[in-house]
């Protein structure tokens, strides 16, 4: 009986949210929202990269998050050896 209750409970918060949200015109803009951006990626208004240019930002974006995380390292141990030498 109890999770009844509760099940019924949530399904009217959730009615209200729902009802709130609508009357304050939030579920208006947002399936506005939807529809634009529907229309910007159809073909002709959206230019989508070929195959070869995914793969090269792709390898880059990989290369310089390595080149980073290698600079963080050598930082870290450069700054751990001086501080506990330090302390």
């Amino acid at each position: 009986m109890s999770d009844l209750i509760t099940t019924i409970g949530l399904g009217v918060l959730a009615a209200l949210a729902f009802g709130l949200l609508w009357w304050k015109g939030y579920i208006t803009r947002l399936n506005v929202f939807f529809k634009e951006t529907w229309h910007e990626l159809k073909p002709g208004r959206c230019s989508w990269p070929t195959w070869t240019e995914l793969r090269g930002s792709t390898v880059l974006i990989a290369v310089t998050i390595a080149l980073l995380g290698v600079f963080v390292t050598v930082l870290d141990l450069i700054f751990n050896k001086l501080f506990t030498k330090v302390l």
